[in-house]
């Protein structure tokens, strides 16, 4: 069935949002059809002021919309703990471990992950500015918290041995079996890792 060139145009740029289908697209185009055009409008004002306002911070590469991102002006007002520094992959990742309300330091982005087979090398992260973040020795502790994958196991491996040089306390998140999981239904890999991470009662 032909459409009006603008549906069209609305369907196609949904869809190349990561997780959209077609029928999600479908669903979300009619919701903004059959509401009041203020509705539409909020989202093109929200979208356009996102992409004009929202940068990188200059400290951390978490999202931001001055120099530095709220947590890392948090830091610097001492309400967060600037003597740990939590190396993820991508800003995504603070938002979960912020969730847990487990960690008060500060963050380090690093762009992505050491995939070899997709071209990405150190080169292409934000390993420099790690390291010159970690050069004035104030720093206790790095935790790497890179995902549990072949990508993030290599890119912890290779900032550790960059940062143990440095006498600065390397740690990696644990891994295990999820809470409310089974051990039968647990692949080798995860079962290993939970014992090998095991704690004392």
């Amino acid at each position: 069935m032909a459409q009006a060139a603008s549906i069209q145009r609305l369907l196609s740029e949904l869809e190349r949002l990561p997780g959209i289908g077609p029928k999600s697209a479908q669903r979300i185009m009619y919701w903004l059809l059959n509401n009041e055009p203020v509705e539409s409008q909020r989202l093109a004002e929200a979208l356009v002021e996102v992409s004009e306002t929202v940068r990188f911070c200059e400290r951390c590469f978490n999202y931001a919309e001055d120099t530095l991102c709220p947590l890392c002006s948090a830091a610097d007002r001492g309400h967060r703990n600037a003597v740990q520094i939590c190396v993820v992959s991508e800003p995504r990742d603070i938002v979960a471990i912020e969730r847990t309300n487990e960690f008060n330091g500060v963050y380090h982005v690093l762009g992505g992950a050491i995939s070899p087979l997709d071209g990405i090398g150190p080169g292409d992260l934000h390993v420099r500015e790690l390291l010159e973040r970690l050069a004035d020795n104030s720093m206790e502790e790095v935790v790497l918290a890179t995902n549990p994958n072949v990508e993030g196991e290599t890119t912890a491996v290779y900032l550790a041995r960059l940062i143990k040089p440095l006498g600065i306390k390397c740690t990696r998140l644990a891994s295990g079996l999820p809470v409310g999981g089974d051990l039968e239904f647990a692949d080798e890999v995860t079962l290993g890792r939970a014992i090998e991470s095991r704690v004392e009662l």
